[in-house]
């Protein structure tokens, strides 16, 4: 029986993935965002040129623990719920492309506002947001896991459907996420949906107006050279997220989170070591790219570990740059509204960087 229902799972989640909505098959690869036309729909590729990552890598050893523990169940007396659970799960696995199931309760939990107080974490708004508008935020840097953008945009911790009341926030994420079981339930549950092609083209042509994707542009190349006392974004050439906002009509908001590179510490290896064509082999190949860090330990600051150091972090919500909706925008629309973006990113950076600790000298490296 149970060589029976690990055949039928399977059977299930092939049909569920087989195709997508247009017939086309879809194949995945958990990595950095490709908006790129010559990449398919529904296809993100991991490649170190293109826009967007995972802002919350530390949600794959959760998520492969509970892949495990449904695998075990299959092996009790319990195995009919890990089977009603998969089947279930077949007949929903399109459900985060479509911007999930968010939950007020999940993103009110206390346990945020003890975690966005540790640090602590701090929201800032500079301009209202109309809720007749689509918008798609740049998050940066990017860190080593980018708990600014989980704190402020996944939970209530700090208050953002205050701030900007009828906005929606969705913290994209990699896809490969929404493949563990019960782990897809609770990022649902937070607002964070994949970061493809199709489900951002989805939010922001189907759901209506009022939409906010933060999508951490910088990706893993940038998390590569996230060290504390750096201030560096990796933008340049990241212009994916630019063309999406022109088809679709969406502003672009700059956003900037100081601290987020000062809670943990990083090897960083330099261009040429072994080291540096480790990662950028995960990187291309696996979507995300290993780093050395460490914070503190558990019980002492004077330890090394795992737990991030208690920096103030503040993410500050700059203004929203309007765009206009091009169906086929031109490689020259492109390039014009994306200087526009890094210009508005250098200067929010520099009208708020004193306020933060840093000093009047202190200059945005964008690579």
């Amino acid at each position: 029986a149970q060589t029976s229902t690990l055949a039928y799972f399977g059977l299930l989640i092939r049909i569920a993935r087989a195709e997508s909505p247009g017939g086309q098959r879809l194949v995945t690869v958990p990595g950095t965002m490709s908006l790129d036309e010559s990449v398919p729909r529904g296809h993100t590729e991991a490649h170190p040129g293109r826009v967007g990552h995972d802002p919350w890598p530390s949600a794959f050893p959760p998520g492969v623990a509970c892949s495990a523990i449904l695998m075990y169940t299959f092996c009790t007396d319990c195995w009919l719920i890990a089977v009603l659970y998969f089947t279930w799960l077949a007949f929903d696995w399109n459900t985060p492309k479509k911007g999930g199931r968010r939950s007020q309760w999940v993103r009110n939990w206390a346990v945020w506002r003890y975690f966005r107080d540790y640090f602590p974490i701090q929201l800032v708004k500079t301009h209202n947001l109309l809720t007749t508008r689509n918008y798609i935020f740049g998050y940066h840097p990017h860190g080593i896991m980018g708990l600014g953008a989980f704190c402020n945009f996944s939970t209530e911790a700090t208050e953002v459907s205050k701030k900007f009341p009828g906005i929606r926030p969705y913290l994209a994420t990699l896809a490969g996420n929404f493949r563990m079981p019960v782990l897809r339930e609770y990022l649902m549950s937070g607002g964070i949906c994949p970061v493809n092609r199709d489900t951002i083209d989805y939010l922001l042509s189907k759901n209506g107006s009022g939409n906010a994707i933060i999508i951490v542009v910088g990706g893993a190349a940038e998390s590569l050279s996230s060290m504390p006392g750096k201030n560096a974004v990796t933008l340049r050439n990241r212009k994916g997220f630019v063309k999406l906002a022109l088809r679709h009509g969406a502003d672009l908001v700059p956003t900037y989170s100081f601290g987020e590179n000062e809670v943990y510490k990083q090897v960083i290896f330099e261009e040429g070591s072994w080291g540096r064509w480790v990662q950028k082999k995960f990187q291309k190949y696996i979507g995300f790219a290993p780093c050395i860090f460490h914070g503190r330990g558990l019980f002492s600051s004077d330890t090394w570990g795992l737990v991030p150091y208690s920096k103030p972090i503040t993410t500050v919500v700059g203004e929203p740059i309007t765009i206009p909706k091009l169906e086929h925008p031109t490689q020259q629309d492109i390039d014009l509204y994306h200087a526009m973006y890094v210009e508005a990113l250098v200067k929010l950076f520099d009208k708020h960087k004193t306020k933060f600790g840093l000093p009047e000298t202190e200059v945005l490296e964008v690579n």
